[in-house]
């Protein structure tokens, strides 16, 4: 039995000591007194805060329960925010507005929504992180840069997110045959590690309050090299334990859904367990790799199918690395997930079942303590629920969507823009994305008070059961045939999820799923809105690989022999993160994916 078979017996049997807790609840009268102490406990210690209207809430929300069974149900069933097994939250607060006037009890001083401390002092505390995270990438480096700069005028915290264009996510030069009407299309062009300082220029990277996220898979060790080199040129080498964000580095869901594969895929493995070995020793803030279902979502997979392909893919990695002699203990606190966010019905409790599934499975099967058990979120809305038709109505989809993130306590969350459905998002939709969680957040009420505020209605509990039989059964069937890996190699994951895609635009065709103002409540219209595109100029594109050119040129000699070097390593079976670490300092991405391509193959589809 591999570990996601493992896996499925943790969570059956721990359901199974839940309900002997309950029962044992209802019949021992000293440990159902000792759970219904707990209770009052609990409640007494839960701070009293006030709305601006001058109603007092509970900080948390707990059910109003006194039956010892019931509560036996939540405190082992659910847990406490921040406590095992964190279904109703990572961690103790999450978007709360700082204590400023406790009338009652202590609980909220300790944990924010991302582990930073929250201090009372007054009437003065320290501001939270906010979990918006921004996103972007256009043109050049510097025009990503102004972006970025243009995004966070208004935010305490610099929490970004970078995409790249289609050449830099195949590992691919500017100067390529046939690729420079795509330098700078879809996200931001990056050749050499000149070009990663000018995208994060003005930026300090070392600062608690800034976090990089880097949406890329295929070259994502070359690309974190880049980074690491950026950072050490403008702020030495001492900055690289402080630097904080993630890369994305998801070999499995390329393969999957995506397609942006460049090695095959035990040389892309082996890549990433190289980084992931040299980053949980040296960078303790950086996650090396986020675990994405939001593109196995995006290529038309069903809510379940995300959320187990995602959780089988982390268990695979968590088994991979663990053999490579890596300790649970360092690695799994450093693993992050990437979840979208849709309007089905499953989404009410999606990520909430995912995170008690994690939590179990890795404390049962992998012997992770509390911070590996952690199923740490990034959540986005849903661009395939990004419409054309009458387009505005994507305000109000991404609206709800956000409503259904923030219900199921998600640690980031990125709002799509109204306009993506033709181009990259303008400054003015992507404010007002922006501005929806900010709207949400900030101005209502619904999550700034009270944790729990919405979870734990009759109807979520429902989807919650549905949902973590569904996400079982698959598990179940990709340890039929062989765990993750062989079903990967069998097309498995992929098969189902182009059938689920069909699925799915088969019922926008008949009807039977209303999509307004497409198949429901259309205006007679076809006419497409005068909509700006963001293109990049031929002069950018021209000078992109004019600085291209320049660089190849100044390091021609040192980059031969950086070459040999990684290529040696490689050869030899080392882990060849600290080589392709000098490596970027003299080499283009190209140079780097097409040498390391001679040395162990390039991708090719199974068939």
């Amino acid at each position: 039995m591999s570990k996601l078979g493992q896996v499925v017996e943790a969570v059956e049997k721990y359901n199974g000591f839940v309900l002997n807790q309950v029962k044992r609840a209802r019949s021992d009268e000293k440990f159902g007194r000792e759970l219904s102490d707990r209770w009052t406990e609990i409640k007494s210690k839960t701070p009293v805060t006030h709305t601006p209207t001058g109603l007092p809430l509970p900080r948390l929300a707990l059910p109003e329960i006194d039956e010892p069974g019931e509560i036996a149900r939540y405190l082992f069933g659910e847990g406490l925010p921040g406590e095992f097994p964190f279904l109703n939250g990572a961690y103790r607060e999450m978007y709360l507005e700082p204590v400023r006037e406790i009338e009652t009890g202590s609980y909220g001083k300790k944990t924010s929504g991302d582990g930073a401390k929250e201090k009372a002092s007054g009437n003065g505390v320290q501001p939270l992180e906010e979990p918006t995270r921004l996103f972007s990438g256009l043109m050049l480096a510097e025009d990503t840069n102004e972006r970025f700069h243009y995004l966070t005028q208004h935010q305490r915290t610099h929490r970004l997110s970078t995409a790249f264009d289609g050449p830099t996510l195949y590992g691919i030069d500017s100067d390529a045959d046939g690729v420079f009407g795509k330098i700078g299309e879809g996200g931001v062009a990056i050749d050499t590690v000149e070009d990663m300082v000018r995208l994060y220029d003005g930026f300090d990277l070392g600062s608690l309050n800034f976090s990089a996220s880097m949406t890329i898979s295929g070259p994502a060790p070359i690309i974190m090299a880049m980074y690491i080199a950026a950072a050490k040129r403008r702020f030495g080498p001492k900055v690289v334990p402080k630097l904080r964000g993630t890369i994305q580095a998801d070999i499995f869901k390329e393969v999957q859904a995506q397609n942006e594969t460049i090695f095959p895929i035990e040389a892309s493995l082996r890549f990433l367990t190289d980084m992931v070995e040299f980053t949980t020793r040296e960078m303790p803030r950086w996650y090396p790799i986020s675990i994405s279902g939001y593109h196995i979502g995006e290529a038309g997979s069903t809510p379940v199918q995300q959320a187990a392909y995602t959780l089988s893919n982390g268990f695979a990695y968590a088994e991979m690395f663990s053999a490579r002699g890596i300790p649970v203990d360092q690695f799994g606190p450093r693993l992050s997930f990437f979840l979208d966010c849709g309007l089905d019905a499953e989404y009410i409790a999606l990520a909430r079942v995912s995170r008690r599934i994690w939590a179990v499975g890795m404390r049962d099967a992998f012997g992770a303590g509390p911070r590996g058990q952690l199923f740490k979120l990034h959540t986005q809305t849903s661009g395939r629920s990004l419409i054309a038709a009458e387009f505005k109505n994507n305000l109000t989809r991404t609206a709800a969507e956000l409503m259904l993130a923030y219900m199921n306590a998600t640690n980031s969350c990125h709002s799509n823009s109204a306009d993506e459905p033709f181009t990259t998002p303008s400054e003015e939709w992507i404010r007002l994305a922006a501005h929806g969680q900010a709207i949400l957040l900030e101005e209502s009420g619904i999550f700034k008070h009270t944790m729990n505020m919405l979870s734990g209605s009759p109807g979520m509990k429902a989807v919650e059961r549905a949902v973590e039989v569904a996400i079982l059964d698959e598990f179940r069937e990709i340890e039929r045939l062989g765990g993750v890996l062989a079903a990967v190699e069998d097309r498995y994951q992929r098969s189902q999820i182009q059938s689920a895609a069909h699925r799915y635009e088969q019922q926008i065709y008949e009807g039977t799923r209303p999509i307004i103002g497409l198949n429901r409540y259309r205006n007679g219209s076809d006419d497409i809105p005068e909509v700006k595109l963001a293109r990049t100029p031929r002069k950018k594109q021209q000078l992109q690989v004019d600085r291209l050119a320049k660089f190849k040129k100044k390091n021609a000699g040192k980059a031969k022999r950086a070459l040999d070097r990684l290529a040696g390593v490689v050869d030899r079976g080392e882990n060849c993160f600290p080589t392709l670490l000098e490596a970027v300092e003299v080499c283009s991405l190209g140079q780097i994916t097409g040498r390391l391509q001679e040395v162990v193959g390039r991708f090719r589809p199974m068939v």
